[in-house]
């Protein structure tokens, strides 16, 4: 067999695949190391790419960033937060499967590194407008499917009482986490869920 029919394997080029295997890559360094301390080289190799792959898809490191808000933090917090609580029989129940869930996970896991938007709510905010908004919104959409939710429950309740129990909620579960995160424990998240759970039930 010459070299002239051997059947070389065929490069296969996937821009979507590789977007998406940076997003995957950067989204979890940023949330092992933080935002400031992952380097675009980290995310690069991470990702097994080069230089020039990641700058076609996200021009500088900012963008990816929001990219990473947008397309992963905001989904992990509707697939995790939001998802099971307005397919639950109540808030109330949605709300003490979410915190115990997260609970469960983090226990068997034997590490917590803390709510991803939270994490970068508290590094970004102060230091970039656009970071700012885009952490606000996920917490906004956050707090008014909450609200719905809420409202749909209990109709004695008016709009701005369920928008302030909804963000009762998720301050609840952020500072749970961060606790957590302190204490490298689950019981902060525990705690949270029984008071909750009375709470909005009684």
């Amino acid at each position: 067999m010459t070299q002239d029919t051997i059947e070389r394997p065929r490069r296969i080029n996937n821009p979507q695949a590789m977007r998406t295997r940076i997003l995957d890559v950067a989204a979890d360094l940023f949330q092992r190391n933080g935002y400031n301390a992952t380097s675009v080289h980290d995310v690069v190799r991470g990702a097994v790419t080069t230089g020039g792959a990641l700058h076609h898809h996200f021009a500088t490191k900012k963008t990816l960033g929001l990219a990473v808000i947008a397309e992963r933090v905001a989904k992990e917090v509707d697939e995790t937060a939001i998802q099971p609580i307005m397919t639950a029989t109540s808030a109330a129940a949605g709300i003490r499967t979410v915190f115990n869930g997260v609970a469960d996970t983090l226990e068997r896991n034997r590490a917590v590194s803390g709510c991803p938007l939270n994490n970068l709510a508290l590094e970004l905010s102060l230091a970039d407008t656009d970071f700012r908004e885009a952490v606000n919104a996920v917490f906004d959409r956050w707090r008014s499917a909450l609200s719905l939710r809420l409202r749909a429950d209990r109709p004695d309740l008016d709009a701005s009482r369920a928008h302030d129990l909804a963000t009762l909620v998720v301050a609840s579960y952020s500072g749970a986490m961060a606790m957590a995160k302190a204490s490298q424990s689950a019981e902060p998240l525990r705690a949270c869920a029984k008071q909750l759970e009375t709470l909005l039930g009684s």
